[in-house]
């Protein structure tokens, strides 16, 4: 199983160090030297890692300087996973523990199923099959308060607008 750990900046220097934009809890674990990631159609392995600056920089054995590394720049970096595995974070979830889940408003009545995790810049959003439309919601305790993997379901707050954007309160400016 296969989960978003990362996503690739820009090149460092001229030794093939890349800028890393972190998507994992674990980055200690994902980047530590000797880990194979998955990166596009092929497998790198990871050198060394550092922070640097409040970034994470990242060399692999597969790229040897700054032509190659400049090459991958924008890449999704996933790490090959055994899918009972979880998060060493109780309250952290991998994808593969949210899709399918069933999604209730906050009077517990069932409103759609979760179909993929998108992975932003600033922050993932759940991707919900509401039926005759889809709905991506941000995935923050504000709007998802309670996530329960054991029982299949994650729950949503009152929000206007959130599973229909038509039936947003109007703000007169």
């Amino acid at each position: 199983m296969l989960v978003v750990i990362g996503r690739i900046g820009r090149a460092h220097g001229i030794r093939g160090e890349l800028n890393v934009q972190i998507r994992t809890d674990e980055p200690e674990r994902r980047f530590a030297p000797g880990s194979p990631i998955i990166c596009g159609d092929r497998t790198l392995t990871v050198e060394a890692s550092r922070h640097h600056s409040g970034r994470l920089l990242v060399a692999f054995r597969e790229v040897p300087d700054r032509t190659a590394a400049e090459q991958l720049h924008g890449a999704v970096l996933e790490a090959d996973i055994d899918p009972s595995q979880s998060p060493d974070d109780p309250d952290e979830l991998y994808d593969h523990q949210l899709v399918g889940l069933h999604v209730r408003a906050a009077d517990e009545t069932v409103v759609g199923m979760v179909t993929r995790v998108m992975h932003g810049p600033g922050q993932d959003a759940l991707v919900i099959d509401a039926g005759a439309h889809e709905v991506l919601v941000p995935f923050v305790a504000a709007l998802v308060p309670v996530v329960d993997v054991d029982a299949g379901y994650l729950q949503l707050n009152d929000v206007p607008g959130l599973l229909d954007p038509g039936a947003a309160e109007q703000v007169d400016p």
